[in-house]
């Protein structure tokens, strides 16, 4: 688990993400759930559902970019180069300072691998929502307690045209997959989702809770 004690805010401008997310963290109540602008939430850290080549030109990515200014993707890209290389694989995440005062950091995390993506049919949205928790867990074991709350969107609700309730059930996943353990790496992560939820579009409106299996 987690050591630090994270608050967690799902914030959407989409009543119907709101909805579907009231409905999926039903029995979650530690998670905050409000309708309006990711830029209203004052936390230490902002998730933004990015591209795998990091290029803040569409969608939430472009909110922030205008509102932090053009340096924070310079500085996205930057980590994703210094870390991953190339690209960024969807199913891992970036964690850069903001450069202000609200947030002071930005995690980035793929939805998809192109600027605008159709990924309704994949697992995209638990694999970015996972990471960007994952995100959270690195950065926190590096300075304990740097990031204590943190703000989300509805992940591929909008770009990705992924429906808000199985976007809200695939980040329920993605947060209690969070919640109940740590992952050394992003690629154990990546095998825990990928083994759970691989058959997903038969089920799409079940919440599905992931356990990592456990190593000889």
């Amino acid at each position: 688990m987690t050591q630090t004690p994270l608050r967690v805010v799902l914030s959407d401008v989409n009543a119907k993400v709101v909805q579907a997310w009231m409905s999926a963290f039903a029995d979650t109540p530690e998670v905050e759930i409000a309708k309006g602008s990711i830029l209203n939430q004052h936390v230490d850290a902002w998730v933004t559902p990015t591209n795998s080549h990091a290029r803040m030109d569409g969608g939430v990515d472009a909110v922030i970019k205008r509102h932090l200014g053009a340096g924070i993707q310079l500085r996205v890209q930057q980590a994703v180069r210094s870390s991953f290389g190339a690209t960024l694989p969807i199913g891992s995440a970036v964690c850069v300072p903001s450069g202000a005062a609200n947030p002071h950091y930005l995690i980035a995390t793929p939805t998809m691998e192109q600027s605008a993506e159709n990924v309704r049919e994949t697992l995209n949205v638990a694999l970015a929502c996972a990471a960007a928790f994952q995100a959270i867990h690195m950065q926190n074991s590096l300075e304990r307690g740097t990031i204590t709350s943190v703000a989300l969107v509805g992940m591929g609700a909008a770009t990705g045209k992924v429906p808000p309730q199985v976007c809200a059930n695939l980040m329920w996943a993605g947060y209690t997959l969070f919640k109940d353990h740590t992952f050394d790496n992003y690629d154990d992560l990546r095998e825990t989702v990928h083994a759970h939820l691989s058959d997903i579009e038969s089920r799409p409106s079940e919440r599905v809770r992931m356990t990592p299996r456990r190593r000889r």
